[in-house]
């Protein structure tokens, strides 16, 4: 289940009036899209059994179509939540991000990174488990983290807060995410599937890093500003 003790404290509406835009509401498509479909997968075990990812299936009959419907069904309505309730806070400000560097083609950039990254995260998974048909993945969270790591290089010292409590720097907590997902991945004892959680989350990095490579010595200058006065 992705992300669902993240939350941004941060204002994350000062920060798009920083950028001077407008809600540009691809945010809001892609929650109702994934509600819609999530929802009715619920109803349907048929349905939720052609667009999960069973990596099994998607090799022997290719239908790499999963790669990215997998990403639009999840197990419960908790995980649907709070999936879609990070997806709102972090998707808002990434839109607005986007538009501003980017201008008219920042629409492209946001939806390019949100199923790319859903796509990519779930690579690991097909991998190492397409000789278990037994085995399946499903949700937003590649894409979710992705759409996370991307507002954390542009604003690392953001507080970003576990269980609505514990709150910390975007960037320490970032550091910590990763190191826990690897560690929790190569464990594989939770029926978590946390390799989607970690590549999701260093796909959104290297996707802005190349698209947008200012944000790399600002991401560093944030930080070093930050230690100076802490």
């Amino acid at each position: 289940m992705a992300l669902l003790w993240v939350f941004l404290k941060a204002n994350f509406v000062s920060f798009a009036h920083k950028v001077n835009l407008t809600p540009l509401y691809i945010t809001y498509i892609i929650i109702a899209l994934t509600a819609l479909i999530s929802i009715r997968a619920f109803q349907s075990p048929v349905l939720l059994s052609s667009l999960i990812m069973n990596p099994y299936q998607t090799e022997r009959k290719r239908q790499y179509y999963r790669f990215i419907t997998s990403g639009l069904i999840h197990k419960d309505y908790t995980h649907l939540l709070w999936n879609m309730i990070s997806f709102y806070f972090f998707g808002i400000a990434i839109e607005h991000q986007f538009a501003y560097l980017f201008g008219n083609a920042g629409k492209v950039y946001f939806v390019a990174l949100y199923i790319l990254a859903i796509v990519v995260s779930d690579i690991p998974t097909f991998l190492k488990h397409r000789s278990n048909p037994g085995y399946n993945s499903l949700g937003a969270s590649g894409g979710v983290s992705a759409i996370i790591f991307a507002y954390i290089i542009f604003e690392p010292l953001s507080e970003i807060c576990l269980y609505f409590a514990l709150c910390m720097p975007g960037f320490i907590l970032g550091a910590l995410y990763i190191i826990f997902s690897w560690y929790q991945g190569r464990k594989a004892n939770d029926n978590i599937n946390h390799d989607a959680h970690l590549y999701g989350a260093l796909f959104g990095l290297i996707f802005c890093l190349v698209m947008a490579p200012e944000s790399i010595p600002e991401f560093f200058e944030k930080i070093s500003n930050w230690r100076l006065f802490n």
